[in-house]
């Protein structure tokens, strides 16, 4: 019975040993995790200052998407002899120069894509990669500031794609106007002497104007989340037929180091884009502005994402 006794002793001894080097550890731990918030919070308050500092802020992130397949005499399909593939990227990068009387604000986007299917039963098809998404935008905006959050500026932006049709069309922004940031990282241009110049090739349905230009883009990175959102419209003074709209997003969230998942869509809006698509079908599938189909235009990508 003593034995028995003191065995229980002992377990409730050493129980009470744990117990208490357990809290004794819980609460270093909490103790440590205070003053690493502390520091953390210190470093957020010197990092803001850093930043709010005149000088160049320089910056880009990405996607990268892409799948590739082999297929060897798998008859459930329509082509059971096959290799196909799917690859696409996009960059968001941007050269910012903030100093206390005048800004010029520098951004790149760009979004390329190619998808092949190689039926290797007919020796007649494209075995190479073909150009599906192909979007390419530069822009460059000088304003020197007459208020706390306003400035007089001019904007040029540039669009076209680069793998198919370079610069056929393009379109050339030149305009003069204000700008507004009512916040850090947003940035509102209205310019209403603005030209847009189209440039295309050939006998098309293309033609510049006189407009006013409207361009909103929130660029921010919170913690391991960087994302950017951009729309840039364009109002003809000739008619609406001749206006357009771009908006575009990009979502980017770090996993390890510079890599992440990414996520990327845009949308469009172009008159004469679609009429010239459509004229050239065969037969056209309209005969001019008043009968053509203007739908929505629409892309995204879904990949591993990179951060410099």
């Amino acid at each position: 019975m003593k034995r028995l006794l003191l065995l229980c002793i002992f377990f409730i001894g050493i129980t009470s040993m744990n117990a208490q080097t357990k809290e004794e550890l819980q609460a270093k731990k909490a103790e440590k995790q205070a003053e690493a918030n502390a520091a953390q919070a210190e470093a957020n308050k010197l990092q803001a200052q850093i930043d709010a500092l005149p000088g160049w802020r320089i910056g880009a992130f990405g996607t990268i998407g892409g799948t590739l397949s082999n297929f060897n005499n798998w008859y459930a399909q329509g082509t059971p002899n096959n290799n196909s593939g799917n690859i696409g990227f996009t960059v968001n990068a941007y050269a910012n120069l903030i100093q206390e009387k005048f800004f010029w604000r520098n951004a790149l986007t760009t979004n390329l894509s190619w998808v092949k299917l190689d039926d290797k039963d007919d020796p007649n098809d494209d075995a190479g990669f073909n150009s599906t998404t192909d979007v390419f935008n530069l822009s460059s905006l000088y304003g020197r500031n007459i208020g706390k959050n306003i400035a007089i500026s001019g904007l040029m932006e540039y669009r076209t794609t680069l793998l198919d049709n370079f610069n056929d069309p393009g379109y050339l922004d030149l305009g003069l106007g204000a700008t507004w940031t009512p916040a850090k990282n947003l940035v509102v241009v209205v310019h209403p002497f603005n030209y847009n110049f189209v440039f295309s090739s050939g006998d098309t349905v293309f033609e510049s104007s006189m407009g006013t230009k409207i361009v909103a883009d929130y660029t921010r990175q919170i913690g391991a989340v960087s994302f950017k959102t951009n729309l840039s419209t364009f109002q003809s003074y000739k008619g609406s037929d001749y206006s357009n709209w771009t908006w575009t997003n990009s979502f980017s969230y770090t996993l390890w180091k510079m890599i992440g998942v990414g996520f990327d869509f845009g949308l469009r809006n172009n008159k004469q884009e679609a009429l010239n698509y459509a004229l050239a079908q065969d037969p056209p599938a309209a005969t001019g502005f008043d009968d053509v189909d203007n739908d929505l235009q629409t892309y995204y990508t879904i990949g591993l994402s990179y951060k410099f």
